[in-house]
């Protein structure tokens, strides 16, 4: 597709952003088998079906469910008719608080969203009960298995439109160091002075990074992991594992870092690694260090990868630990610095950014599975490559080449051509353009799914590939 730079930064955007736009407002992030029906209630655990998962973001579906276990029930069993097997439900949105009991972080009260009228405010948690658990509780009643995911390298938003602040690094100005610094054309920036709540401004940082090269954040963020390990859930996922972007962290302590790596002790950085204001790659060429910097971040996010995931199975080695990661591979990865391809795939080959280390940072080892977002738009559905859902499911299976279950979705909300609704079709196509080469299924998000009536349309599509394990 030609806009695949403008759609690949687009989305990047909306990660920064946060909370922003994963409210569901409408300003926000073949059926050749139709005769046969499946309704929902028939037990599919017993024969060979690739599981399906929905995803429920924090924010965006806070209103429906903060203060409602009926409201809960009553979309789960939607979920469960429509022939999910699996809810992945968010429980540390971007401004880095808890849904669940921890002793290491206090639990949100209160989350943004856009009202019905059109107005972004918060809304209040006023209920006592424990979010998580009763999701829990909920699903394995429905015969659901249920997923905790949690935004990771994330402590605080600022948000939009002058509506304030919250999160550790608001509470806690100690906390400033841990936040990641720029490199930008002005020099080296601390997200914290980054103050514009205007979403259009370039220099809008809604939500604010931690720096994952930093011990201290890693410390603080497995204690919370751990907590999380304590619940009887069947997985816990992480999303935004990663460097915000390619131009951080570029602080003084990451640069320490990055010379103990090297084995040097004296380098010019913004002349020798990275030049100020790279925001891509191919800004990026030709300076001495660059391909051992984006090596030096993929191993700075596989190490911790590893970390948590022996923290997680200490507590409980049934959980299923897993991360979410964009599928756009050639940008994501080098960008995000994280190696979500097989440890026998060898990038340089392929990619100017990656030197014959990068390999070696590979964390699939430390997974029990992975989730790739095929966020193409709904005009991209089938294909080859980069930049179409099947397309993207297509060369996430070469890239993993077998060495973890891979799990891929569609956004049906905010990817180009779903933001306004009325894509049916393309919701059951997507079911088929990518279950039928991952190893399961997942839709991005349960409140465009809600919000859009799809339940159908995503049964129709579980319908037909259920019908075609039952032909084999």
């Amino acid at each position: 597709m030609k806009t695949n730079r403008l759609f690949s930064i687009i989305l990047m955007t909306l990660c920064c952003m946060g909370g922003v736009f994963a409210s569901c407002s409408t300003e926000d992030h073949e059926d050749i088998l139709s005769k046969w029906t499946w309704d929902g209630n028939e037990d599919t655990t017993t024969v060979n079906t690739k599981p399906r998962y929905i995803w429920i973001d924090a924010a965006a579906n806070f209103p429906r469910f903060a203060n409602s276990k009926e409201n809960i029930e009553e979309d789960l069993t939607k979920v469960k008719n429509a022939g999910f097997t699996d809810i992945i439900v968010d429980v540390r949105p971007t401004m880095g608080d808890v849904l669940f009991k921890s002793s290491h972080c206090p639990e949100v009260t209160k989350l943004d969203y856009w009202t019905d009228g059109g107005e972004y405010k918060f809304y209040e948690r006023t209920a006592t009960w424990d979010y998580l658990q009763a999701f829990i509780d909920i699903a394995h009643k429905l015969g659901l298995k249920v997923t905790a995911s949690m935004n990771t390298f994330v402590g605080g938003n600022l948000y939009a439109y002058g509506l304030g602040e919250q999160g550790l690094v608001f509470r806690d100005a100690t906390k400033k160091d841990w936040v990641t610094t720029l490199s930008t054309s002005n020099g080296p920036v601390n997200e914290m002075d980054l103050t514009s709540t205007d979403p259009s401004d370039a220099n809008f940082y809604g939500t604010k990074f931690l720096n994952p090269v930093n011990t201290e954040v890693q410390d603080y963020i497995i204690s919370i992991i751990t907590d999380l390990a304590q619940y009887d859930v069947d997985g816990i996922c992480l999303d935004r594992c990663r460097f915000d972007n390619l131009t951080s962290d570029v602080s003084d302590y990451t640069q320490q870092k990055f010379k103990e790596y090297l084995g040097v002790s004296d380098l010019d950085f913004f002349n020798d690694v990275i030049k100020p204001g790279t925001t891509t790659t191919s800004e990026n060429t030709g300076t001495k260090y660059f391909k051992d910097w984006i090596a030096f971040r993929a191993k700075t996010i596989c190490d911790f990868v590893k970390r948590a995931s022996d923290a997680v199975h200490a507590v409980n080695k049934n959980i299923e630990f897993s991360t979410y990661v964009g599928a756009w591979y050639s940008s994501y990865s080098p960008e995000s610095g994280v190696n979500w391809a097989s440890s026998s795939y060898d990038a340089s080959s392929a990619y100017s950014w990656a030197n014959s280390d990068y390999k070696k940072y590979s964390y699939l080892s430390s997974l029990d599975r992975i989730f790739l977002g095929c966020y193409a738009g709904t005009d991209a559905i089938y294909g080859d490559g980069e930049w179409t859902m099947q397309g993207f499911a297509k060369q996430g299976k070469t890239l993993i080449n077998g060495e973890v279950p891979f799990i891929g979705g569609p956004d049906v909300g905010n990817a180009t051509g779903f933001t306004n609704g009325g894509q049916s079709d393309a919701v059951t196509k997507s079911v088929d353009a990518i279950i039928n080469v991952a190893d399961g299924y997942f839709v991005f998000d349960m409140c465009h799914v809600r919000e859009y009536n799809y339940w159908d349309a995503l049964k129709t599509g579980i319908d037909n590939y259920l019908k075609t394990v039952s032909i084999k």
